[in-house]
């Protein structure tokens, strides 16, 4: 059994490498390390260091290819650090020239699919800032007119690596990610706002029950109430943005450990500018490079801002699913659109199933960022080991709220209707009514006439007529449910 167990782990680690080809001739090159020689596809653009790490590492199956925008920000990262050593003359301009375009072929996209070491992985991210030095060195050295393996021309280390360890390098590419996709998120989320907005426009002026505690409480509208699922998450959206301010500081140019051994004076705010330029955020060099090179406040910060725009959406998702509930033995005040059958033996069941996947991936989000929380206490000294954790967690939670928040809205919330002739039944025959009643009557005789309506199963208002404890007109003036909600209007007008 073990030895079946060992070829089924040969077999999958030697077509990660060599892809189907493994079963016929393949050509290879032979590279070096500390530990060796090595072979290597001879169409691999990434080198020995990678080809080490697929071996090590075949856990998850997730790639770090499977999230273009960290790909794309490993591009950003090494053409900033490439532009800043030559600004301060470190690196000659051909070897900047040769980076200039293997980045710029990545950022348009190209050579996705040679950046695949695991995600999970140990050495603090080293493996992946390996593999995007190998590919994007053999990129520039076949777009030079040289080689795939002529390191001379172009070396991983040397050029591509010049004046960065993989401790200042890899966590400025996460952020750089992180930063890249929340403007993304954050557009997707003014969508959702606007349609909460619309659909909260459109029933302005339906009257419904509000319920506190799952118990009648007093009137609302359903505008009142889509447009307070709006507001909340325009709060998300300005917390999304608060917390990425904690991602702007860098640590580029303190290398292994924070004393910035091995780059040149003026490397790090050269760099910093770079990627400031690049990204059109307003990138800046750490304050102190040493804590920032093991700090993970900026990971943390914004991992909680995804955990409490997850809340969120949870909540409202399980309010819709609430008003939803039924059709016949529920509140039924809502109708979500009827997307599939929900049943394999019931017929006719209907399941609010947009609103469940999100509550599916709010509850993913909210362990992902405890998953952060772990990660950043667990670093030892002067570096945190647990940054690839940090970093897939918390890209995982912004592509995955991304991604749900479209079909929220597209699948759910523009699709909303209402039961008005429910909602109106509820209004009619709800005791929480009542309430309006304790400025004219007071609290106790409120009260008795609550306990009447339970127990009669009759409506406030038919007792008050039976007990004509109120004219026609007081029960206009008092109980007009439209009053009751205290709509202002001007608060919904767009200026």
């Amino acid at each position: 059994m073990k030895t079946r167990t060992r070829s089924v782990m040969s077999f999958v680690i030697t077509t990660a490498l060599l892809g189907s080809s493994a079963f016929g001739q393949q050509k290879i090159r032979v590279e070096k390390d500390l530990l060796g020689e090595k072979e290597i596809p001879a169409d691999a653009y990434y080198g020995v260091q990678t080809a080490r790490a697929i071996e090590n590492f075949p856990l998850s199956g997730v790639l770090i290819n499977h999230y273009p925008g960290f790909v794309e920000a490993w591009a950003i990262v090494k053409l900033a650090a490439a532009r800043a050593n030559t600004e301060v003359g470190a690196m000659k301009p051909d070897r900047l020239a040769a980076i200039e375009k293997a980045c710029q072929a990545v950022l348009a996209g190209k050579y996705h699919d040679q950046f695949k070491v695991d995600w999970y992985q140990g050495g603090a991210g080293t493996s992946t800032n390996m593999n995007a030095n190998e590919v994007l060195a053999n990129i520039g050295l076949e777009l030079t007119g040289h080689k795939k393996g002529e390191y001379q021309f172009l070396d991983p280390h040397d050029d591509l690596n010049m004046s960065q360890s993989t401790n200042d390098s890899y966590p400025t590419a996460i952020k750089v990610a992180f930063l890249l996709r929340n403007d993304k998120l954050i557009e997707e989320l003014q969508k959702l706002v606007a349609s909460f907005r619309k659909k909260g426009d459109a029933y302005l002026e339906i009257v419904k029950m509000g319920r506190t505690e799952m118990q009648d409480a007093v009137p609302m509208t359903v505008g009142q109430e889509f447009h307070a699922f709006a507001a909340s998450l325009e709060s998300e959206i300005q917390l999304l943005r608060d917390s990425e301010k904690y991602l702007y500081p860098v640590n580029m140019g303190a290398t292994a450990i924070g004393t910035g051994l091995n780059a040149p004076k003026g490397y790090a705010e050269s760099c910093a500018a770079h990627i400031a330029k690049l990204t059109r955020k307003p990138i800046v060099p750490a304050a102190d490079m040493l804590a920032a090179t093991w700090d993970q406040q900026g990971f943390v910060v914004y991992s909680s801002a995804l955990k409490s725009l997850a809340i969120k959406l949870s909540k409202i998702s399980g309010d819709l699913i609430l008003l939803t509930s039924g059709p016949r033995a529920g509140l039924s005040e809502i109708n979500l659109p009827a997307l599939q059958p929900g049943s394999s033996i019931m017929p006719g069941k209907v399941n609010p199933v947009i609103p469940e996947v999100m509550n599916i991936v709010a509850f993913r989000v909210m362990g992902n960022d405890y998953s952060v929380n772990l990660a950043a206490h667990s670093g030892q000294l002067q570096l945190n080991a647990y940054e690839p954790l940090a970093g897939l967690a918390v890209i995982e939670s912004q592509a995955l709220l991304f991604s749900t928040s479209i079909v929220f809205r597209t699948k759910c919330i523009d699709g909303i209707t209402l039961n008005e002739k429910v909602l109106a039944h509820y209004l009619e025959t709800t005791v929480g009514i009542v309430t309006a009643l304790n400025p004219v009557l007071g609290y106790e005789k409120a009260t008795e006439l609550a306990a009447e309506a339970y127990k009669s199963g009759k409506g406030i208002l038919e007792i008050i007529r039976e007990k004509k404890i109120l004219s026609e007109q007081q029960i206009k003036e008092l109980l007009d449910p439209v009053k009751l909600t205290g709509l202002d209007k001007s608060k919904y007008i767009k200026k």
